[in-house]
């Protein structure tokens, strides 16, 4: 239980926060020696999150659903296309990811490389998300199928490249993770359903994984609080230097 607890709490954090909740997740396990804890948990623990953006952008989401605004799903819709096709090219590669510490310090070091551009961008602009707009996001979210590529840093990122004004940037970018998310649960429970007793889950029990959504989901609400501070104070590079320390750190010490 204590490591799913730690391993929700950073999952609430690094989800929203630039600094990658995959990569992050793979590299806890590793120091707690909980073994792998797949795909499958970190499903969960992004599941936690989700409950959390829909909690925190409640009002946009039942304003899309009320309006039957068909636009903005089709944007979120386009959006999810890149990182479909991605993953479904380079299935194993990705999933061989999970299990490599090195490949995800060296993936750490390039979102803090992106990260630091991001003090170099204007501010200004406060443009739509566009169609257009949101591919490119979509294109940006493919690269975080990775672990230790940050998905709301690279997305955000690419949207304030775009002069797309913050707040609408992350609303997006939070919101367009909902088809993978939601979809990448489903199939590995179909993959899995035919397994006894949730075997899929490993040493995790289903109750754990239930608390561990819980958790995330408490923490993501924080984390949404604090991103949106840094936003508005246009330092989101400042994570930059982390993300690059970091990943040095796995590269040379594991």
């Amino acid at each position: 239980m204590l490591e799913v607890t730690v391993l929700s709490i950073v999952q609430g954090i690094a989800e929203f926060l630039p600094i990658s909740s995959s990569g992050h997740l793979v590299i806890v396990s590793h120091f707690l020696d909980t073994g792998d804890t797949g795909m499958v948990l970190d499903l969960f623990l992004h599941f936690g999150t989700l409950i959390a953006v829909l909690i925190y952008y409640f009002a946009s989401v039942r304003r899309i659903l009320r309006e039957r605004d068909a636009m903005y799903v089709l944007k979120i819709l386009v959006s999810s296309v890149p990182a479909i096709v991605v993953y479904a090219l380079f299935k194993r590669q990705i999933d061989g990811a999970f299990e490599d510490p090195h490949t995800v310090g060296a993936a750490l070091m390039f979102t803090g490389a992106i990260l630091l551009i991001t003090k170099y961008i204007p501010s200004g602009g406060g443009k739509e998300v566009s169609l257009f707009r949101a591919f490119l996001m979509g294109v940006a979210q493919a690269l975080a199928i990775l672990p230790g590529v940050s998905r709301s840093g690279m997305t955000i990122t690419a949207a304030r490249a775009g002069k797309v004004d913050p707040a609408r940037a992350a609303e997006f970018s939070f919101l367009m993770s909902a088809p993978l998310i939601v979809g990448g649960c489903l199939l590995k429970f179909l993959e899995m359903m035919d397994k006894p007793r949730l075997a899929f889950l490993g040493e995790v029990s289903l109750g754990e994984a239930i608390y561990g959504v819980v958790v995330s989901c408490i923490v993501g609400l924080g984390s949404l609080v604090v991103l949106e501070k840094i936003l508005k104070g246009r330092k989101f590079w400042y994570f930059g230097p982390y993300c690059i320390i970091a990943g040095l750190l796995i590269l040379f010490l594991i």
